[in-house]
């Protein structure tokens, strides 16, 4: 029974890692990003919905992303006038990121052409319903899974936390 398991949850992890694959891959490659690269936008994304910015630690969490690669992504949304940094008023070491007014009308019109491109993609194959048993069944393999070991805080970047950003983006 467990070799049965062990193969329909390979199958499974192999389905679900390429069609993710596949649909970032066709939203790179047929979306209108502008000079901004998808993963720019990725980081333009978890922006959004924080006001007062967020710290590197949070991004990387957000943005699905190594502290080195978020670091190199804010350099240059900084250069190109998207993002800011400030000081972060409750440790004087660290900074926060903020998007700059520039930054918040570049992110909402990609964000509304992305969100077009994904409900084209998405529909196409799936109905509201299937849609709806996605969503819960990924949302229950996130909230399944262990906390990082560098996690900045748990409320910060626990699956509920992550969902309920996105969904007000």
């Amino acid at each position: 029974m467990a070799a049965g398991t062990t193969q329909l949850a390979l199958a499974a992890w192999e389905s679900l890692f390429r069609a993710q694959a596949t649909l970032a891959r066709e939203f790179e490659y047929t979306g209108d990003w502008g000079d901004v690269l998808p993963r720019e936008y990725g980081v333009l994304h978890a922006l959004s919905d924080a006001d007062d910015g967020r710290r590197i630690t949070e991004l990387m969490e957000d943005a699905l992303l190594t502290q080195a690669g978020v670091s190199r992504l804010v350099a240059r949304l900084e250069k190109r006038g998207y993002v800011e940094r400030r000081d972060d008023p409750a440790d004087a070491r660290a900074c926060r990121v903020a998007l700059t007014a520039e930054g918040r009308e570049t992110y909402r019109g990609l964000g509304r052409a992305h969100a077009r491109q994904v409900r084209e993609a998405m529909t196409r194959a799936l109905d509201p319903e299937q849609l709806e048993t996605l969503r819960e069944l990924t949302a229950a393999l996130l909230a399944a899974s262990p906390a990082p070991a560098s996690s900045p805080t748990p409320a910060a970047t626990s699956p509920s936390a992550r969902s309920q950003r996105r969904s007000r983006a």
